[in-house]
């Protein structure tokens, strides 16, 4: 393996739903994405038998260094302007890479992702919501945004390779150089589709300090410590990197923030149901609220 240090990617079944974490696709992406885009670590060997480790698994590369999630460290202040380039600059760059180049032309379904993407993640809030909401009625909140997300036209947008899960605590730094990118992890989800998904999926976890408490404490990433780029300068930001048209954004903006209340109601729902007994979950419920609350501010407008 070219004496490259490595690690071990395991599938943890029986933790995440189904699919979310497919060891197939991850290894699939990551042989050959290096080739272009050198912040995706290498994968060397994939293993299907779960007899082996009990989990499909792969090994790959293994890159060293920081990674910021809810607390900007000490070496970081004063950096937030520079982080918010840097994740953009990255994005930038994925976003520009050949998926025919790579070996990743016939991935994913792009045609329709985005109308997928509405439906998917509405049945998956109706799940949810038979235990979350089985004691108390279900939010307006929440029935205006599926209201909505399911009368607007959705927008027809460009073709790239999407990683799904971008943002902050995804990207390892370089601890010497901490504004610096070494790597772009979890690749499980990557697919093709329309660009502006990723960019609205970073901007659902970019709190800002204006926000009411429940979205500042969410612990996505620590945009709310110290001077960070606005949701709106990293638009501009991001369209000026990519020269990519995004009028389209808000359609977006409001369809990443309805997903992520979503993800925080699957796990209250289990919670509820009692496949979990972990004390920290039981509040959880109250912030999926919040968070349908706030998707609807986003979709009049009133917050970007």
């Amino acid at each position: 393996m070219d004496g490259a240090a490595c690690v071990l990617r395991r599938s943890p079944l029986g933790l995440l739903p189904p699919g979310a974490n497919d060891m197939a696709r991850e290894y699939r992406v990551l042989s050959g994405l290096w080739r272009a885009f050198p912040l995706a670590p290498k994968a060397h060997v994939f293993c299907s038998d779960p007899a082996v480790l009990g989990a499909p698994f792969f090994i790959m590369e293994y890159r060293p260094g920081l990674v910021v999630r809810d607390v900007l460290p000490p070496a970081l202040a004063g950096k937030g302007v520079a982080l918010s380039g840097m994740l953009i600059d990255v994005l930038a760059k994925f976003q520009r890479v050949d998926p025919a180049a790579v070996g990743l032309d016939g991935l994913g379904r792009p045609e329709g992702f985005l109308g997928r993407a509405v439906a998917g993640w509405i049945k998956r809030f109706h799940v949810a919501a038979q235990d979350a909401y089985a004691e108390r009625p279900v939010p307006a909140a929440a029935a205006d945004l599926i209201g909505w997300l399911q009368a607007q036209p959705v927008p027809e947008g460009r073709t790239t390779l999407l990683h799904n899960d971008f943002k902050l605590n995804n990207i390892i730094l370089d601890p010497a150089t901490p504004t610096e990118p070494l790597a772009l992890l979890d690749w499980d989800m990557c697919t093709r589709g329309d660009p502006l998904f990723d960019l609205a999926t970073l901007l659902s976890y970019w709190a800002e300090p204006a926000h009411p408490p429940e979205i500042r404490d969410l612990g996505q990433m620590p945009s709310t410590q110290g001077l960070w780029m606005s949701r709106r300068e990293i638009v501009d930001f991001y369209a000026r990197a990519t020269g990519f048209d995004v009028s389209a954004i808000h359609f977006h903006r409001v369809l990443t923030a309805f997903k992520l209340a979503v993800v925080f109601l699957q796990i209250y729902a289990r919670y509820c149901r009692g496949t979990t007994a972990d004390p920290r979950i039981a509040g959880i419920g109250p912030t999926a609220d919040a968070l349908f609350e706030f998707a609807v501010e986003v979709k009049g407008g009133r917050i970007f």
